[in-house]
């Protein structure tokens, strides 16, 4: 069973994020002064007296706007309305009543599901004597609450899950693979993976660094139960000066920190740059899956080696990540982007692997007997036996006489037959060597 929705609306700038953030516990959407920061749906698991639901915060709502961004924030919200079990319509008691709140309240009373109109900002019983004008609204009586301070929002949130449809406990839901799409601004990370779901579900315009929250979409692809998380594009740091572009870059490592796969989205039309490189060196680090998409492959001219020279040029720059599977791809034509699912839900699989200690000590001692360690000192360097410790990512353990003897070269030969014999493909490996007790 799929989980109740409750969603945030109201106009711009009247503490939605501020109150998403409240209810789920944590920091987790961008909350700043400047209207209009939350621009894409943002949706979070909460829970509250036992019953559970998923959040849902929505950017600023402005009807008849004919702003790029607006629009685009306008096409969000009819989104959410309609996934939506319950809505939260925000207004703000410092700025008053305006005729944009009753313009939204207008279309709000046409949807027909369930509604709980709340009022922000009201920090002191003092100031609940100005919520009554917000009953011109007609959508029954103002609820009172202070989102940035806490006041009263236990009591607002019986109220809502009041209003939660009634239904069994909900289903644990199957496995999920989670694959978070990263990049630099603007190589075509939402236009991926609206093309993935064949319609505009996160807003894409032309200009870079539209989507700073990382936004989380939910979909089944051949039985398969997979959360696509988009993010703000990684900036260089000297570029991230404001707080917004802060926060966005801490949610895509945030983002990468949750996945099983990273799809790293790479532009065609540009040389590889070095922030293409730290991207792919931050989901290394953080021990994910990893899928290089070549996007914009569509605009360039090409013969039957461009993909091949290309592909050759990338593993050169990226040196050791022989085995980071690049796809050349297209999010405008759609060509070949079920490709990077199918390769990342591969890719998935092989970080979930276990190998057998029996099997593991048959090819150590088959590479070993292929090129020994060299010599430590005047010692014979001797690796006993290996075993696999965990997995995502896989973790080997190498039991030897002399831990510090194992240097990068024969490192890098365990790890290429590892590779080799074992597959992993587009999954870092980690090693380490310990000390055989005596």
């Amino acid at each position: 069973m799929k989980k109740p929705v409750v969603a945030i609306l109201g106009r711009p700038n009247v503490g939605k994020s501020t109150l998403f953030n409240r209810i789920i516990r944590k920091r987790e959407a961008i909350v700043d002064d400047q209207p209009g920061v939350t621009r894409d749906r943002k949706y979070a698991a909460a829970e509250w007296a036992g019953k559970e639901f998923d959040l849902l915060d929505t950017g600023g709502y402005v009807p008849t706007s004919d702003d790029i961004f607006e629009k685009a924030i306008r096409q969000q919200i009819e989104y959410a309305i309609k996934e939506a079990d319950v809505i939260i319509y925000l207004v703000d008691v410092v700025s008053g009543m305006t005729p944009l709140d009753a313009e939204i309240a207008s279309i709000l009373q046409r949807t027909g599901v369930p509604l709980l109109l709340v009022v922000n900002k009201i920090d002191n019983a003092e100031r609940e004597q100005d919520i009554w004008d917000f009953y011109e609204l007609g959508l029954g009586e103002p609820v009172p609450i202070s989102a940035l301070g806490g006041r009263a929002i236990g009591d607002f949130l019986d109220r809502v899950v009041a209003l939660l449809p009634q239904q069994g406990d909900w289903q644990e839901e199957d496995e999920t693979i989670r694959l978070a799409v990263v990049g630099r601004p603007n190589v075509g990370k939402s236009s991926f993976i609206n093309a993935i779901l064949g319609k505009d579900k996160l807003i894409v315009t032309e200009i870079a660094g539209t989507t700073r929250d990382a936004i989380d979409t939910n979909l089944i692809y051949k039985d398969q139960n997979i959360t696509l998380i988009d993010t703000a594009g990684l900036r260089k740091r000297s570029k991230v000066r404001e707080g917004v572009e802060y926060f966005s870059t801490v949610r895509t490592v945030n983002a990468l920190q949750r996945c099983d796969v990273a799809v790293v989205l790479i532009d065609a039309t540009e040389p590889l740059t070095d922030q293409d490189k730290k991207v792919v060196a931050l989901a290394i680090e953080q021990g994910k899956g990893i899928v290089v998409g070549v996007n914009k492959w569509d605009l360039i001219e090409k013969d039957t080696m461009t993909s091949r020279q290309y592909q050759l040029d990338m593993q050169a720059a990226l040196r050791d990540l022989h085995y980071v599977p690049i796809l050349f791809i297209s999010a405008l034509t759609r060509q070949r982007i079920y490709n990077v699912v199918d390769t990342a839900i591969a890719v998935y699989e092989q970080r979930m692997r276990k190998i057998p200690t029996a099997e593991l000590n048959k090819f150590l001692e088959r590479v070993v007997q292929q090129h020994h360690p060299p010599a430590y000192g005047t010692k014979w360097v001797k690796i006993n036996y290996m075993t696999q410790i965990k997995s995502r990512p896989p973790l080997f353990a190498f039991f030897t006489n002399e831990p510090e003897g194992i240097k990068k070269n024969y490192r890098n030969y365990l790890e290429n037959n590892l590779r080799e014999q074992f597959g992993f493909i587009g999954v870092p490996i980690r090693m380490t060597f310990r000390k055989k007790n005596k």
